[in-house]
This record gives structure tokens, C-alpha cells and sequence, in this order.
């Protein structure tokens, strides 16, 4: 049994439409390939049937899925994320103590993560340093490159 995952109200519908587009209109096309290689003849040689048949597979695992995250996916209620210390939902924004950089990332799960819209996961191992850290914190996060302290500038929503 999958463990709740939270995630937001937009990521949600997000996972549905992503669902009705696959058994609304990606599996119909699929039966459809596998009714036109089966009108071709002998089976045990057709690679066209083989195909589509494992083309099925793939999207009835990924349709299952789908269906196993919006079962386990636990809506947060977004107007009371706290904003005193970080956590899931927090738009926080760091500054690299090395370089100087400042970053701004929102902590979503990792269905939602975007690192181009500077959504990361929850899982990632900047978040997991980040999480019930307060403004002014300093953290030493381990990163594939070793060890970067950052310092958290703002916590918001």
C-alpha cells in the first residue's frame, strides 16, 4: 500500500486530465493499432501487433499509476501553510554562502516538481536540509558536489 502523498489542489487536477487523456484518447488509439494488426493475419510474426501490445502494457502500468496517486494524494490546504518555519508549500528563498547566489524554490511534491517554474520536490536533498528551518538559518545541505551552506533569506507563500 502506497504511503498519502500531499500535494496541491492544481497538482491534482493536473494528475486527473493527465489520466482522461490516457483512457480517453491514448488507450482507444492503442486497441485501434492492435485491431489493425490483428486484421493483417498471422500473429506469431507480426511485429506491428507485438508493438502495440507492449504499448498497451505500458500505458495500462502507467494508467494504474496514475489512479494509485490520486487514491493516495491528500489535497493542503494552501491558506494554512505556515510560514514561520519551512515546510511542503513554502516558497523559500536561499542564498548560497559561497557564491553568493540567491535562489528562490517552492517546495511541492514530486509530482509537481518543475525545477523551470523553480518548484523542487519535497524529496530532494535541498529541501530535506530546508524543511522546519526558520529565516536567518544557516544550513549545510549535502549535494552531489559535497557540502554547500545556505542561508534562508524569506519564507512565504
Amino acid at each position: 500500500m502506497s504511503a498519502n502523498s500531499y500535494i496541491t489542489a492544481e497538482g491534482l487536477d493536473n494528475l486527473r486530465e493527465e489520466l482522461k487523456q490516457l483512457e480517453l484518447v491514448e488507450r482507444p488509439k492503442i486497441s485501434k493499432q492492435i485491431g489493425e494488426a490483428i486484421e493483417k493475419g498471422d500473429l506469431s510474426e507480426n511485429a506491428e501487433y507485438d508493438a502495440a501490445k507492449e504499448a498497451q502494457g505500458l500505458l495500462e502500468a502507467k494508467i494504474a499509476q496514475l489512479k494509485g496517486k490520486i487514491a493516495n494524494a491528500r489535497v493542503i490546504d494552501e491558506s494554512k501553510v505556515d510560514t514561520s518555519k519551512v515546510q511542503m508549500l513554502n516558497k523559500v528563498t536561499i542564498k548560497n554562502m559561497k557564491t553568493k547566489g540567491v535562489m528562490t524554490y517552492t517546495l511541492v511534491s514530486e509530482s509537481e516538481a518543475d525545477l523551470k517554474q523553480g518548484k523542487i520536490s519535497i524529496d530532494t536533498p535541498i529541501a530535506k536540509g530546508l524543511i522546519g528551518k526558520k529565516v536567518g538559518d544557516v544550513v549545510d545541505i549535502t549535494v552531489p558536489s559535497g557540502v554547500i551552506p545556505f542561508e534562508i533569506v524569506d519564507i512565504s507563500i
